[in-house]
């Protein structure tokens, strides 16, 4: 009766590390971005699953390095800001980036840098109909 009750508990314990590596250990996060098309975020799992993100570039507002208290600690994260259709100049959402690798100040820095340069590029290129 003692090994029935250990075998289900190995078993339970085998599902649930399956189940954490498929859904929830983030092994690496990307971002992609195409001034004529939009950005794509891709999150791969530690089980090889990949989850992609595609926002068009009309939706996208601006690109911003947001800082959050936690705990003690000052925490840096890059966000896009996607613009509000009823309104040009307000935001409808905010969405975060690499919240699982939470990459340094100076990594975040240099991504915004290329980010903003390509978001410049998009401004001053004129849009053909």
């Amino acid at each position: 009766q003692n090994s029935v009750v250990l075998s289900a508990a190995i078993f339970i314990t085998l599902i649930g590390l399956i189940i954490y590596l498929h859904f929830v250990k983030i092994d690496q996060e990307s971002l992609l971005v195409i001034g004529s098309l939009g950005i794509q975020v891709t999150t791969s799992y530690a089980s090889g699953k990949e989850s992609t993100t595609f926002i068009e570039m009309g939706r996208v507002k601006d690109v911003v390095i947001n800082e959050a208290i936690h705990m003690q600690k000052v925490i840096y994260y890059l966000c896009i800001l996607l613009q509000d259709p009823g309104d040009p100049q307000g935001v409808s959402e905010v969405v975060p980036l690499f919240q699982s690798s939470k990459p340094r100040l100076d990594c975040l820095i240099e991504v915004y840098k290329s980010c903003q340069e390509i978001l410049e590029q998009r401004e001053t290129t004129p849009q053909s109909s």
